[in-house]
């Protein structure tokens, strides 16, 4: 029995990406960080809602007591899901504690969550958290999913070994960088969108876990698709795929890493 399970997708480029499930290790590893940032973050809050509390209590009667308390639970209730939501909406499906654990939340064909996934998956994580249903599903589960993971149509992956920060390793890097700066020349380049530009990101931190034919493949079928998309021509379309992709990669990266990240450092 494999330690990790691997998951296959086929993105909606048909290219497929194989992922790496991130395990309940993983997950239990991330979610602690998280409960101990967020705990914080509401311990914080409670002080300060306790002061303002006090204070309005001298004026208040026994029925504004009453409404007090029940905003009191409202914006526990709220910070508690609003941490997941803008985390793992802002920073591509990882919070504090996943970027620690180097695992990631992805859509079911690939991409990055979005609003509605990270809000669906922070709604039902009490219920998961009750009893611990969470853990037993993904403990037992196929694909590793708790009840949010199913409803919101999302996997929980660990990161490639390939991936350093913002950055990957290169195979023909000379080439690609020159490649890059014509194609920054051409027009048509804002036709790669953030999602198109993160499935040729994906693909090239995770070939190395492809095998060659399959490797190959992928390439040839992404590469017609860039092409396909910037309306290439000879000689820029006469280069090998891999070099394509990656110049592509280059060539997006300033622009694509300010649309889909936050301004400061994750």
């Amino acid at each position: 029995m494999a330690l990790f399970n691997h998951y296959q997708v086929e993105t909606p480029e048909s290219v497929e990406l194989e992922f790496t499930l991130a395990g309940i290790g993983n997950r239990l590893y991330a979610v602690l960080i998280d409960y101990v940032c967020l705990g914080s973050v509401v311990l914080i809050l409670l002080i300060i809602w306790a002061v303002l509390a006090y204070n309005l209590s001298l004026y208040a009667s026994g029925e504004w007591q009453l409404w007090l308390t029940a905003i009191q639970i409202f914006l526990i209730f709220a910070v508690y899901v609003g941490y997941f939501v803008f985390f793992e909406t802002l920073w591509q499906g990882q919070t504090p504690g996943k970027r620690r654990a180097k695992i990631r939340v992805i859509r079911g064909d690939g991409r990055p969550v979005g609003l509605q996934e990270a809000s669906l998956r922070a709604l039902f994580r009490p219920i998961d958290d009750f009893l611990y249903i969470g853990a037993l599903l993904i403990i037992f589960g196929r694909r590793e999913k708790r009840i949010g993971d199913l409803l919101a149509g999302t996997l929980v992956i660990r990161e490639s070994r390939d991936q350093r920060g913002d950055h990957l390793k290169l195979q023909q890097p000379e080439q690609a960088k020159i490649l890059a700066a014509e194609l920054e020349q051409c027009p048509g380049l804002e036709r790669i969108t953030a999602d198109h530009w993160l499935v040729i990101r994906d693909y090239l931190l995770r070939r190395g876990d492809l095998l060659p034919k399959a490797r190959q493949q992928a390439e040839v079928r992404l590469a017609s698709q860039v092409k396909d998309r910037l309306r290439l021509t000879a000689p820029l379309a006469d280069n090998p795929p891999e070099v394509l992709l990656e110049a592509v990669y280059l060539a997006c990266q300033d622009r694509q890493t300010t649309l889909t990240k936050p301004k400061f450092e994750l």
